[in-house]
Formats: structure tokens, sequence, C-alpha cells
């Protein structure tokens, strides 16, 4: 999973970040399937953001059968809508959310060099582009900020 630099938590780790996931996903009515779940902790050993393609053909291996990507996409879509997995726009892939149960804005660290994502939380920094939007007369649904550049193994 990506680095996590965040502030109040402590974070789940395998099976009770799996657990943590589930549970979440229920709370919104939603069912934790076997193909979910698979899906889950394929994304969630990933050391990087992943491809829908990485996780259909890690999951494909695991299972013994080919699992196409666009359900892997909207199985990832609704585990982003219910805040178990973040979307890296940039990578156009996806980390398993290190703290599913609590809602945060996303500050992403891009490594140009290695790909590694660190996932940051902000409050003020994200509660002033929420209030510039506003202010603008913009409604704001979810925000995604990334920053580009090089991890400090580079």
């Amino acid at each position: 999973m990506a680095n996590h630099a965040h502030h109040h938590h402590q974070e789940p780790t395998g099976a009770k970040l799996a657990d943590a996931a589930r549970a979440t996903l229920e709370a919104q009515n939603e069912q934790w399937t076997p193909m979910r779940a698979a899906i889950f902790d394929a994304l969630a050993a990933e050391e990087k953001p992943a491809s829908a393609y990485d996780i259909a053909d890690n999951v494909s291996k695991a299972r013994g059968k080919r699992v196409a990507p666009n359900s892997v996409y909207r199985i990832l879509d609704l585990f982003v809508a219910n805040n178990i997995a973040m979307r890296v726009e940039s990578a156009n892939a996806y980390i398993a959310n290190a703290h599913p149960g609590c809602h945060h804005d996303c500050i992403f660290l891009v490594c140009d060099i290695c790909g590694q994502v660190t996932h940051i939380d902000n409050d003020p920094i994200t509660s002033s582009l929420r209030m510039a939007a506003e202010a603008a007369g913009f409604t704001p649904r979810r925000a995604v900020i990334e920053m580009r550049g090089a991890c400090n193994a580079h």
C-alpha cells in the first residue's frame, strides 16, 4: 500500500484493514462479496498505486480464472465512492484507504522517479481550497490534490 502520513489515527493493516473496509462498505448497505474482498486484498497488497488492469491480472492469477478489468473498474469506483480506496488521478491508479472510516480530502505526493505515492491529510489546506471554491460559486464534491516531484529516496 502507498505510504501515508496521517495525524491522528492508528491505521489498521492486513486482515484488520480488510475488516475495516468491509465494515465501512456494509455501513453503506453494500455487500462485501468474495470478488470485492479479493479486489480489496489485491489493492491493499500493492506497494504503489495499481491500475484496474494490474489488479485484474493479480486477482485472475490468484483465482485461477480471468477477471475482466471492467468488473474491477466498477468495484474500484464503488470503493472510491465509499471511501475504502482512493484514486490517484494523474496515474489512473488506485490505493487502498489506510483509514476507511475517516473522511479527509486527499493530498498525494507522487514521485516522478519511482512512482511511490505518499498520502497526507492536511485539513487546513483542503478547507481553504473548499472555501475558495465556494466563494467562486463552485460546489466541491471531492478534492484530490497531487504534487509531483521526487521522494526522499531520490
